[in-house]
């Protein structure tokens, strides 16, 4: 086994889930709760498994298409759009600027579209890796496009404190726990 290979691999994954930490950072919260959302909004647990999945599949063609080309123009964008992604909780949470958000996640978009075609050429594996995401992308515009048409604003920015608080889920396990204490 090729250890090179192996690490370079896992080099990927781990800049895709740096990317993928500032969820992590800037959470939904009760604001996002609060929000006026469309019926066909997915349920809260389906984003972080659909992300993860997303990652994952980020991370391996980005690595296929290094094995191939190297660093290079499409890994340049495969770069770009990572940074956008990251970007984009900052925006739509943190700063809670709806309207930026969409157009930030449309600059990401492009940047997709780019990959996948610059991929194809070097590694069909690594293009078809990125449609999902590509559509992915897709879906979260039109929603984040119709969350701000409905929640106009404007919209404070995330305090120190809804920073510092624990995730919904950690909330809920507390509780559970602190209700099975008192049985």
């Amino acid at each position: 086994m090729d250890w090179i290979v192996v690490f370079s691999l896992v080099g990927f994954l781990i800049a895709c889930f740096a990317a993928a930490s500032t969820g992590a950072v800037f959470k939904p919260g009760d604001w996002y709760d609060r929000l006026d959302k469309p019926s066909w909004n997915p349920p809260d647990w389906l984003f972080p498994v659909a992300w993860s999945a997303l990652f994952i599949m980020i991370g391996v063609a980005g690595w296929l298409v290094w094995r191939q080309a190297g660093f290079g123009l499409p890994l340049a964008f495969w770069v770009l759009q990572l940074l956008l992604n990251a970007v984009w909780s900052a925006v739509f949470f943190g700063l809670r600027r709806l309207g930026w958000a969409a157009l930030e996640a449309g600059a990401m978009w492009g940047a997709i579209l780019a990959c996948v075609i610059l991929f194809f050429p070097i590694s069909p594996a690594a293009g078809w890796l990125m449609l999902p995401y590509l559509a992915w992308v897709s879906f979260a515009i039109l929603l984040n496009t119709v969350i701000w048409r409905r929640n106009p604003g404007p919209h404070p920015v995330i305090t120190w404190a809804e920073l510092k608080a624990p995730s919904r889920a950690a909330a809920a396990r507390a509780a559970a726990r602190m209700a099975q204490r008192a049985q």
